[in-house]
């Protein structure tokens, strides 16, 4: 494969750990794979049939006038010519079905295990790394068991099978051939490594293209682009990227085209010199002229698969390194596992005790390849303590208000709660149960979550409704919808549940973004609650409605509320006051009022900020 960058594989070697998990991968295909390799094999044997019927049709049928014998001859080259096309439609389809078999198995198997990652691992990971490795190493993947592999078989076959059949016809014209193999291969070698050096640049400038045009062509970007008037910097800035590719393009095309040119002039040397040397051999009588028309055709078709073989090793490992690449995510370690012996969450009260809780956030990288760290960053450093020995007990049916500083651990405290992570040392238990003893499933299933940015997909309303159950009625969904106080905003929609709701909800207010998470929290029905922040950027009125919603959500439920408003932290049964990953206060709002302290200076700043925010 011209083109293919051995820098890529540079110092790479054979593992054969490796090759044999890619035959663990690749075993449900091995009928497919043997019938393949028969494919290529039968292909390359029959395409040795038309130049021998040839050389029977100039050496017996026209000089012996055997009408007969012309008669079949011609009739066994078209057999052998529909069977050439019948194998070539066979090998492609059977390539297609292992490739694309791979890549089925590869992506699922890959989107499954980065899915029941910890959060921890999407939060140091860079997404475009992640995206490739689901698309572009998997390709590369599919490639070993087809493209590659098909290749230095077809190549080794088809050239064992030619040369050979140059050594049974006359070999001494055989030598000859390989003389001229020198002027091409090392021509061939220099065009290959320019090639590679464009396909570089190519891929380089393509991602800065793609990069760009991802970058401004969300809600995001495109709006800031508007409000910044830079449409025509930025076009500008688009088109000297892309002249870029086009630049390379042309090159690469150019460069591209010259290979191939040069193994046509190769192989119209190598053909002049077999008709000129056997042509004088014809004429002396030591060679027949079907013969000769023979060896020059079987002459060549010995170029191609010499060149394709000498890149057969760059091609073997660069397929082993993209499934080095897969297997590296594969093999990532998730910390966060169901126990052995762990139980379903089931009939849940919704008592939470928090015993003892110490945290520190994960610091070892889990696919280094896929997370940006710097040089100076290169070298873990110590874990910084968040929690620092957290106990609290919530009853059932509790609201509790986590209030303190930015960064004084509230978040992270509620994140224990799901599991999204596990404590350092202490416990989290609900209902008497240590979290880590329950599978995640169930517990995430009993726990609801709406956060300050919530997130819609880029589908209707109804679909991102049924996320949380995807069974629901359109009557169930707007019930949840009612409770949620944006059942009328549905109905006024053009198209109701089945209004796209944009990008990441673009289409929706922050207000109507935080009450259609509501109601989808609502249709999981949760007994426990966490509300992170979810009414902080609201405007009043947005914050009234979204507020009223919450009433009627959190009702007879166990409930975390991390808030910054002073409706929701003075409605608490309870307010634990957090700061620097300790609780210094708790108690009720009058409690920690008379109390003074941190809490009633949180609240004075509070107050003065809401009425300054209502005041003209």
């Amino acid at each position: 494969m011209i083109g293919m960058d051995p820098a890529f594989v540079a110092g790479a070697t054979v593992d054969g750990a490796v090759l044999r998990r890619v035959w663990r991968f690749a075993r449900p295909y091995r009928a497919m794979l043997a019938a393949f390799l028969v494919v290529i094999v039968a292909a390359a044997l029959v395409s040795l049939v038309p130049p021998l019927l040839f050389r029977e049709i100039l050496d017996s049928a026209i000089p012996d006038e055997d009408r007969g014998l012309l008669h079949l001859l011609a009739a066994l080259i078209v057999a052998a010519a529909v069977a050439d096309a019948g194998l070539a439609l066979a090998e492609r389809y059977v390539s297609a079905r292992i490739g694309e078999g791979v890549i089925y198995d590869l992506r699922v198997s890959l989107f499954d295990h980065v899915q029941s990652m910890p959060i921890s691992f999407f939060t140091r990971t860079q997404t475009g790394a992640l995206t490739n490795r689901l698309n572009t190493d998997v390709l590369g993947a599919q490639r070993a068991l087809t493209g590659t592999l098909g290749s230095v078989v077809s190549n080794t076959v088809a050239l064992i099978a030619n040369g050979g059949a140059i050594i049974v016809l006359e070999w001494r014209l055989g030598l000859i051939s390989l003389v001229l193999l020198p002027i091409f291969i090392v021509p061939a070698k220099r065009v290959g490594r320019k090639l590679q050096t464009l396909t570089r640049q190519q891929m380089d400038l393509n991602a800065s293209m793609n990069t760009t045009m991802t970058e401004r062509f969300n809600v995001s970007g495109a709006l800031l682009v508007k409000l910044f008037g830079r449409r025509s910097a930025e076009t500008a800035d688009f088109a000297t990227r892309a002249d870029g590719v086009r630049a390379v393009g042309v090159r690469s095309a150019v460069y591209g085209r010259t290979f191939f040119v040069a193994l046509g002039l190769v192989g119209s040397l190598a053909a002049a010199a077999v008709y000129w040397i056997g042509g004088q051999l014809a004429i002396s009588g030591a060679l027949t002229i079907g013969t000769l028309v023979a060896l020059a055709t079987f002459v060549s078709r010995i170029y191609g698969p010499l060149t394709a073989l000498t890149n057969a090793r760059v091609e073997v490992m660069t397929a082993l390194v993209s499934f080095e690449r897969v297997f590296e995510v594969l093999d990532a370690q998730n910390p966060i596992t169901d126990r052995p012996g762990a139980v379903d969450l089931a009939a849940v009260h919704g008592t939470i005790e928090l015993d003892a809780v110490h945290f520190s956030y994960p610091v070892d990288a889990v696919v280094p390849s896929l997370e940006a760290v710097s040089p100076s960053t290169a070298e873990p450093a110590d874990p910084a303590v968040v929690l620092h020995g957290v106990t609290a007990r919530v009853e059932p049916g509790q609201l509790v208000a986590l209030v303190g500083p930015s960064g004084a651990g509230k978040t992270t405290l509620a994140q224990l709660v799901p599991r999204l992570y596990d404590v350092t040392s202490g416990s989290v238990r609900i209902d008497g149960v240590d979290v880590r003893d329950y599978t995640q499933e169930s517990l995430r299933a009993a726990v609801g979550v709406v956060s300050q940015d919530a997130h819609l997909f880029h589908d209707t309303v109804g679909n991102n409704l049924r996320y949380a159950r995807p069974e629901a009625t359109d009557a169930e969904l707007m019930a949840a919808a009612r409770s949620a106080q944006i059942e009328d905003l549905i109905l006024s929609l053009p198209e109701g549940l089945d209004t796209l709701v944009g990008d990441r909800g673009h289409r929706l207010s922050g207000g109507e973004k935080q009450r259609l998470a509501i109601a989808r929290m609502l249709l999981k029905d949760p007994a426990i609650v966490i509300l992170d922040e979810a009414t902080s950027h609201l405007d009043a009125e947005n914050e009234a409605l979204v507020q009223e919603a919450l009433a009627g959500a959190l009702a007879g439920r166990t409930s975390l509320v991390i808030a910054h408003r002073l409706s929701t932290i003075t409605a608490a049964d309870q307010i634990l006051v957090l700061d620097a990953g300790r609780i210094v206060q708790r108690g009720t709002h009058p409690e920690l009022i008379a109390e003074g302290g941190l809490y009633a200076d949180l609240y004075r700043t509070l107050l003065r900020a809401e009425h300054a925010s209502v005041t003209p």
